[in-house]
């Protein structure tokens, strides 16, 4: 295909799937989704190759693809079928992230292109509201779903979806989010058969063979330019929870002409508490960290999907935190994990290009989950929200302040859409002055959240980097670490990285993220 032509259909598979998320975002019902856009979407051809993903979530959209793989590994969907699913052990990632996939069969009755959705639902069940508890093991986080059809041949299967509403916290919230990942693959049906009508069917399969191959080329051209050798990194999570900690995660990169080898080995075992990530979860890592690079060695973008990622080899030691093996907990492997297998992928690759690679960014999504009665309404409710913090200076300048970074790409509520959905109150909201790494580019700080409850509540905290802030670069300073403080009748009590907890009315629960760090002495 002439390099015109490729170019056009690249940017149409990507704003494709751009419109898929426009369409979840405006249909969702819960501030997660609709606010925070915690959400993702992708477009597959009819192998289950990802073509093209939205600009949204990192830590979903790489892992979408085994999602879609275990989505098929029963046979080919069929017109109109919707398959569901957020099993870890399965294709999926932690248990909020529901994931759903249809298809677009072509003329021959054979799959022209698949279509997925994730989204974090608010609450999926488990021990507390909010899905995201410090548990021991996975049951305890909530329902799982293995791929499963919720529509078959266009049809509702009312059995799944009374099975699903029945053990949420939130069931209408719960359905309506899912219809609207059900409107997303719609759009993404639509628009493409759209496009098939225009160019042909033959044409659109021979452009996503070639948008495949065209990033898979561009992936080894920039391997290419890294020196070959062997690059090791090491980083630690403060804790599981349970008092087990520091746990480290090890890596060797090797690089041989235009292939990569990334082995885990030595990394700790799958612990108890729920920072275990699956294999699909560091592939995604993985993915982004290599993307980052290599987008940065050739000065341009790869195509929105990636690419197969085929001149990339894995080895995760299984049971351990970058393999969990049930009935491992895996709530904050996505979230907490995800980031500091980022922070060594990339340290890793600062070895071999020091002059690149930035500083570690604040390391942590910061979760919080609240969830109890509404007063207002007498029904239940379940709040969930990650936090900004502060990016690593780079070589090119200053990290930025107050952001998300890595292997998330949200944002946060709104103070008036979170005082309006929740019997919540914000009390303070602010940037963390000075809390960025000092040196010749300094890191970004991080933020301050306090909010108070207006009911008795379940409260949850998965968060990070505070034992130790994020490291800088090239002689830089470290971040300051993050803070979880209680606060009642003005006092103060500092909490531990992994609590779940009840908490009172009136009571401030005051979350505090890392900054940065810089990078160069200043």
């Amino acid at each position: 295909m002439d390099p015109v032509r490729l170019e056009v259909f690249r940017h149409l598979f990507t704003a494709l799937a751009e419109e898929m998320g426009a369409a979840l975002r405006r249909a969702s019902h819960s501030p997660n989704i609709k606010e925070r856009r915690d959400y993702s979407c992708a477009v597959f051809d009819g192998h289950g190759r990802v073509i093209a993903m939205g600009d949204h979530m990192p830590v979903h959209l790489g892992a979408m693809p085994m999602s879609v793989e275990a989505a098929l590994r029963d046979g080919p969907l069929a017109h109109g079928d919707i398959v569901a699913l957020n099993d870890p052990f399965a294709g999926g990632t932690h248990l909020p992230d529901i994931t759903l996939v249809s298809v677009l069969a072509g003329r021959d009755e054979q799959p022209l292109a698949h279509f997925a959705t994730r989204a974090h639902h608010a609450d999926v069940g488990g021990m507390a509201a909010g899905s995201m508890p410090l548990a021991r093991e996975v049951y305890q986080e909530g329902l799982r779903i293995p791929p499963v059809r919720l529509f078959r041949a266009g049809q509702r299967n009312e059995d799944v979806w009374r099975m699903i509403r029945s053990n949420v916290r939130t069931p209408d919230e719960r359905e309506g989010d899912l219809a609207a990942q059900c409107a997303a693959l719609a759009v993404g049906e639509r628009r493409l058969r759209e496009l098939v009508e225009r160019r042909g069917e033959a044409e659109v399969r021979a452009a996503m063979d070639a948008v495949l191959h065209y990033a898979d080329r561009l992936v080894r051209e920039g391997l290419a330019r890294v020196p070959d050798g062997e690059y090791t990194a090491e980083d630690e999570l403060d804790d599981d929870g349970f008092g087990h900690g520091p746990l480290p995660i090890r890596v060797r990169l090797t690089v041989r002409g235009e292939t990569l080898r990334a082995d885990f080995a030595g990394t700790h075992a799958q612990a108890v508490g729920g920072v275990n990530a699956v294999a699909a979860i560091t592939s995604s890592c993985v993915r982004y960290a290599v993307r980052c690079v290599v987008e940065a060695l050739l000065g341009q973008s790869l195509p929105a999907g990636g690419g197969a990622m085929s001149a990339i080899e894995l080895a995760l030691p299984a049971g351990s935190l970058v393999d969990a093996r049930p009935p491992a907990s895996v709530a904050a492997g996505n979230v907490e994990t995800s980031q500091r297998i980022t922070d060594v992928v990339l340290a890793a690759f600062a070895q071999a290009l020091p002059d690149l690679v930035p500083a570690q960014s604040q390391g942590t999504m910061n979760n919080l989950t609240v969830g109890g009665l509404d007063p207002r309404t007498g029904r239940p409710f379940a709040y969930y929200e990650t936090m900004a913090g502060g990016m690593g200076g780079g070589p090119g300048g200053p990290g930025l302040s107050a952001v998300h970074v890595h292997m998330t790409n949200s944002l946060n509520t709104p103070i008036e859409a979170l005082e309006h959905a929740y019997p919540l109150r914000v009390r303070r909201y602010e940037i963390r002055r000075g809390t960025g790494g000092t040196g010749q580019h300094a890191g970004g700080d991080g933020v301050r959240r306090d909010v108070q409850l207006l009911t008795d509540a379940d409260v949850s905290l998965l968060t990070e980097r505070r034992a130790r802030g994020p490291r800088g670069a090239a002689g830089g300073g470290s971040g300051a670490p993050g803070e979880n403080v209680h606060i009642r009748d003005g006092r103060e009590e500092r909490l531990p990285a992994k609590i779940t907890f009840t908490a009172r009315a009136g009571d401030v629960i005051s979350l505090r993220s890392p900054g940065g760090g810089a990078w160069g002495s200043g």
